[in-house]
């Protein structure tokens, strides 16, 4: 069939969900000449190829041994890093890493936070002007969760500039398979950056252990040892890295959609006891993952359709959300939502290590926003906003809004 979905078209980039529509109908399983791979967006399928242990997470190696000499030199130091991340990992080596790193970061250590997270929404609003219009996304979206996670980790807040520049290094990297105008050499600028900051702190920490992520990360151990330095380096840039774009992005989106929806904004505000029902229902209706990406293991029959060994898939996230099959009513904004299945943060064993995180920061601060503030208002129209060029994450780069008294 003609192709349908080119990620690279700056409408499909605002508003995705009419081409997912018609994929999910007519060619739920696309192949994809403009990105070489495969495109998934029913519900059911998502969830299969999030779960199968065929399908498989690491999607790196494959391709960091296609990549030209050159390439390959210059990618070597992003690859020894990266590499190791958790989220492209496949089991026995995920399951080790899991264990360890849920001793540093799971409920508990989260729900220990709320206090802290309470704090910095009261300094960041306390900080914008009522009536005065402001980007939403510099000065609350970004500040909210890297402060989070640097608090987190020893990290001073003065690094927050910094810290964001080497996050955007990797993001065209990380996020799309397009070429980017020094894709590489970005990449590897940001993550040798990181890993020198990081495996200073590692050091200092070795010596005078500290209550926070860095020590527990250093600390942690099982039956199977502990964790290496890289390892430890690495996991501490995916922590860092991870734990502020997306609740960025999905700040950023449910701040629109509150302005698109203006009844679910004004009940979000009578029935503020419904606002973790409200975060779900923002992960699902536009949430900050526009997709998954993973490489078939081995050869596999999906939706109809033979997924060769080796090939890449692109599981659409905010398609299978929008999945008419599973949602009543896809299209609506419905801050009351339940059930509400969606695939934002994954499935199984690769389910979002910072779900709960994300969950925390975005409840507080929609809660507080809707309390402090009578109205949102977005002052540019959706369509004119500069939405990221990413295949993986869905947001914008700006967002000027007004909060009204």
């Amino acid at each position: 069939m003609e192709l349908l979905y080119d990620p690279a078209d700056r409408a499909v980039m605002c508003n995705p969900h009419a081409v997912f529509a018609r994929l999910r109908a007519e060619d739920p399983v696309h192949w994809s000449p403009k990105l070489s791979s495969w495109v998934v967006t029913r519900h059911e399928d998502a969830a299969r190829v999030l779960a199968e242990d065929v399908f498989s997470s690491d999607r790196l190696s494959p391709f960091y041994r296609r990549a030209q000499d050159a390439d390959r030199s210059t990618l070597a130091e992003v690859m020894r890093y990266i590499g190791l991340w958790l989220v492209f990992r496949d089991p026995p080596e995920h399951t080790r890493l899991r264990r360890l790193l849920n001793t540093a970061v799971n409920p508990g250590v989260v729900a220990s936070l709320r206090p802290s997270v309470v704090a910095i929404v009261d300094f960041l609003l306390d900080e914008i002007e009522p009536d005065q219009e402001f980007d939403f996304v510099a000065d609350f979206a970004v500040q909210l969760p890297a402060m989070v996670i640097m608090d987190m980790m020893g990290v001073p807040r003065d690094m927050l500039r910094t810290i964001k520049q080497w996050s955007d290094d990797l993001v065209n990297f990380v996020g799309s398979p397009r070429t980017v105008e020094a894709k590489y050499e970005r990449a590897r600028t940001g993550v040798l950056a990181m890993a020198e900051f990081f495996g200073r702190l590692v050091a200092e920490r070795r010596d005078a252990p500290r209550g926070d992520i860095l020590t527990m990360l250093i600390q942690a151990r099982d039956e199977q040892g502990t964790l290496s330095d890289d390892e430890v380096v690495a996991s501490a840039m995916l922590l860092l890295f991870a734990g502020h774009e997306t609740t960025t992005n999905l700040l950023g989106n449910a701040l629109m959609a509150l302005h698109a929806n203006p009844d679910q904004q004004e009940r979000l505000r009578r029935e503020p006891a419904i606002v973790d029902t409200a975060v779900e229902e923002f992960l699902r209706f536009d949430g900050p993952v526009l997709s998954v990406s993973r490489a078939v293991a081995k050869s596999h029959d999906l939706g109809g359709r033979r997924l060769e060994e080796g090939s890449r898939i692109f599981v659409m996230i905010a398609a299978a959300n929008r999945d008419p099959d599973v949602f009543a009513e896809p299209d609506r904004l419905d801050l009351g939502r339940m059930p509400n299945r969606h695939v934002t943060f994954g499935k199984g064993i690769h389910f979002c290590l910072g779900a709960p995180l994300a969950r925390l920061e975005a409840g507080t601060a929609l809660r507080e926003i809707l309390r402090r503030h009578r109205t949102i208002e977005v002052t540019r129209p959706i369509a004119d906003l500069d939405w990221i060029d990413a295949m993986v994450m869905r947001g914008v780069h700006a967002l000027p809004v007004r909060f009204g008294r």
